[in-house]
């Protein structure tokens, strides 16, 4: 079952004259070549398709090179004006062709499932779970990688050639046949295709010899050139590759491993400061997930001491109703103490004496006296200890020489 949105809240567009490669089949992301004679008509195709795409409710993700950046930016810029919102994003890719057609192409499949947010965002996330560069005949021209003179003197000699990734990471060295696979710094989660266009068919032995060997791809698809090729990679001696996981699930595990933020002005979910949108700087915290509120019934919800729900945690969904609440059983009476007070047997024990309630009013302990019901068996009374004597009476036994009370008073002088 797809969970699609009912209409994309996102159209993704591709400022730069790099054809689709059909990897991801129909779903392509819209192309503009950007040619013409003047900024503005290079521009006008964009700025009328962003227009008509902000009327439509939708937003605008622009994807551009960021080694060819100049006219795209403009453009981007033209159709914010022209709109006059918001809704126009522009981000740069640093990326070889061949791997930034893929990558337009996957984002455009994903833009259904996703905000316009996260759409901008896994254009820095899709490139890491890729395996991109070029096989090198030549160095001495090449842009955007490290090359020092040394190898730049010695791509010169006919037998010498250079592996460069520009995904994930970048990074360029000489091919040695017998570490290739040693030396990959990436490599995607199986099964792997393999996707390889040239300039020049004749060039391909060193390359076909030795990195298919190394990914071990379970298909193998050569496309036509790019025309953007030589420009970035400085050379026509290439032989330009994607290599990527065939794995049904691999854009789904691309797209949940982001951690994103709410935008503060725009709310859209965002990686990185600046908002690709509005260029705001503040963010907010996702908000949580709702709890979910306990059935009226009464019974327990899910994850709150009632029966798992399939597919929690327990691993086992329950075909059976949950048990019925029981009581929970009486506390057993309190022990008696370790060491008896003096007077007092060892196992006998005087039950504990609670202080009557006011009239009206609960214990001090804020329980009524009625919920202390006994509990167990109640412990024998102690033997009952024998009446005083009574004290005598100094009245019926005078004590010598001095008279009685009742005559000392009547005596008295008034």
């Amino acid at each position: 079952m797809s969970r699609a949105l009912p209409r994309s809240a996102t159209a993704v567009a591709l400022l730069a004259d790099i054809p689709s490669t059909g990897h991801v089949g129909e779903v392509r992301a819209q192309r503009f070549a950007m040619h013409g004679d003047g900024i503005g008509e290079r521009s006008a195709a964009f700025v009328d398709f962003a227009r008509a795409r902000s009327e439509a409710g939708q937003k605008v993700v622009a994807l551009y090179p960021s080694w060819q950046a100049e006219a795209p930016e403009r453009a981007v810029n033209f159709a914010r004006g022209a709109t006059r919102d918001d809704h126009v994003a522009g981000v740069a890719v640093d990326l070889s062709p061949l791997a930034l057609s893929l990558v337009a192409d996957q984002l455009a499949y994903l833009a259904p499932y996703v905000p316009p947010g996260m759409v901008a965002a896994l254009s820095d996330e899709l490139p890491k779970h890729l395996l991109a560069g070029a096989w090198l005949g030549n160095v001495s021209q090449v842009a955007g990688f490290p090359v020092s003179l040394r190898q730049q003197m010695s791509s010169l000699a006919p037998s010498v050639s250079y592996l460069a990734y520009c995904a994930p990471s970048r990074s360029l060295g000489r091919l040695k046949p017998s570490e290739v696979a040693r030396t990959l710094p990436f490599q995607p989660v199986r099964p792997v295709q393999l996707l390889c266009s040239t300039p020049d068919p004749g060039i391909t032995g060193v390359f076909d010899a030795h990195l298919p060997q190394a990914i071990a791809p379970v298909a193998t698809r050569r496309l036509p050139a790019q025309p953007l090729g030589t420009t970035y990679w400085g050379t026509s001696k290439y032989v330009e590759f994607v290599a990527l996981s065939a794995h049904p699930q691999a854009l789904a595990y691309a797209a949940s491993s982001l951690r994103t933020a709410l935008c503060a002005w725009c709310g859209e979910p965002v990686r990185a400061r600046p908002c690709p949108f509005c260029a705001g700087n503040a963010t907010r915290p996702m908000p949580p997930r709702p709890a979910s509120s306990p059935p009226r019934d009464g019974s327990a919800a899910p994850g709150h001491g009632g029966a798992p729900p399939n597919g929690t945690r327990s691993g086992k969904a329950s075909g059976n109703p949950p048990p019925a609440h029981t009581a929970s059983p009486p506390s057993p009476a309190p022990s008696p103490p370790a060491h008896p007070s003096p007077g007092t047997r060892a196992d006998t024990t005087a039950p504990a004496r609670t202080r009557e309630p006011r009239r009206g009013g609960l214990p001090r302990n804020g329980a009524a006296l009625e919920s202390a019901q006994p509990t167990g068996r109640p412990a024998p009374l102690p033997p009952p200890e024998p009446e005083p004597e009574p004290l005598p009476d100094l009245r019926a036994h005078p004590v010598p020489g001095h008279p009685p009370a009742t005559e000392a008073r009547r005596t008295h002088p008034r």
